[in-house]
C-alpha cells in the first residue's frame, strides 16, 4: 500500500471515530453516568473500536494465514488497512483526552497511546512488521470486555448477572488474548532480533516493556476490584450472619 493511501485511511479513520464519538453524545445516558457523559461517550467509542479491530485481527490471521510465519515482511492490504485504521482511533482518542481531561487524569493512557502511535505508525510507514502489528491488536478482543465492564460499572450494574459473566470473560481473555499475546511478541522479539534493524528493535523493545508492565498493574486492579473484593465482601456477608 502506498504511503498517501496510508495516510489517507488514518485521516479517514480520525474522522470516523470523530463522528462515532458525536453520535454516542445525541444518544441516551444512564442517568448515573450523566455526571461524566464525556467518559461514557469515551469508553462507547472506545468500544466500538475494540468490536471492530479485535474481529478485524482475527479475520487477518485467516484470510492471510502467511503472515503468521512472517511477520515482517509479509501483509496483505487488509491487514495494512487495519494498523492504519488504528491508527487513526488512537489520534482520535489522545486528542479527545487532552480535550476533556488535565494531565493528571490520563497521562497513563496518554503515554500507551503515544507508544502505539508511534510503533504503528513506523510499520505503516516502512510497511514492515504489519504482521507484529496485527498480533498486537489481537488484544483488542480482551479490551471488549474490558470496556463493557466500565459501561456497565457507569451505568450502576455492578451486582448484576451481566457484569460477573463479563468479569469472568474479561479475565480469560485477558489471559489469553493480552497476557500471552504480550509474552508470545516478548519471545518473538528476541528472538528475531538479528534480523530487525537496532532502531526497530530498540522502539519495539521499549515499547514491550511499556505495555508488559501496564498490563500487569492493570491485571492486579481486575483481580482486586472483580475477584479479591468480592470474596473478601462474601466472607463478612457470611460471618456477619452467623452471628
Amino acid at each position: 500500500m502506498e504511503f498517501n493511501a496510508g495516510v489517507l485511511i488514518v485521516g479517514a479513520s480520525f474522522g470516523f471515530f470523530n463522528l462515532v464519538n458525536r453520535v454516542f453524545g445525541r444518544l441516551p445516558v444512564p442517568e448515573s453516568a450523566l455526571r461524566n457523559t464525556w467518559k461514557w461517550r469515551n469508553i462507547s467509542t472506545s468500544l466500538v473500536h475494540s468490536l471492530i479491530t479485535g474481529i478485524w485481527a482475527v479475520l487477518c490471521f485467516y484470510v492471510h494465514p502467511q503472515m503468521a510465519e512472517d511477520l515482517i515482511y509479509t501483509q496483505s492490504c487488509f491487514s495494512h488497512t487495519l494498523v492504519s485504521v488504528s491508527i487513526g482511533y488512537f489520534i482520535h482518542d489522545f486528542v479527545d483526552m487532552i480535550r476533556s481531561q488535565k494531565l493528571h487524569q490520563s497521562w497513563e493512557l496518554l503515554f500507551h497511546h503515544t507508544v502505539v502511535i508511534i510503533c504503528f505508525g513506523m510499520s505503516v510507514l516502512l510497511s514492515r512488521y504489519i504482521g507484529f502489528a496485527v498480533v498486537a491488536l489481537l488484544v483488542e478482543i480482551n479490551s471488549i470486555f474490558l470496556h463493557l465492564r466500565q459501561i456497565l460499572l457507569m451505568a450502576s450494574l455492578p451486582a448484576s448477572t451481566l457484569y460477573r459473566l463479563n468479569s469472568m470473560l474479561n479475565l480469560g481473555t485477558y489471559v489469553v488474548f493480552r497476557i500471552n499475546t504480550l509474552a508470545w511478541m516478548t519471545r518473538w522479539l528476541v528472538l528475531n532480533r538479528d534480523n530487525v534493524p537496532l532502531f526497530s528493535y530498540t522502539v519495539g523493545s521499549l515499547g514491550m516493556a511499556v505495555m508488559t508492565a501496564m498490563n500487569i498493574v492493570l491485571f492486579y486492579r481486575l483481580l482486586r476490584s472483580d475477584f479479591l473484593k468480592s470474596s473478601r465482601e462474601g466472607k463478612k456477608d457470611r460471618e456477619h450472619k452467623e452471628k
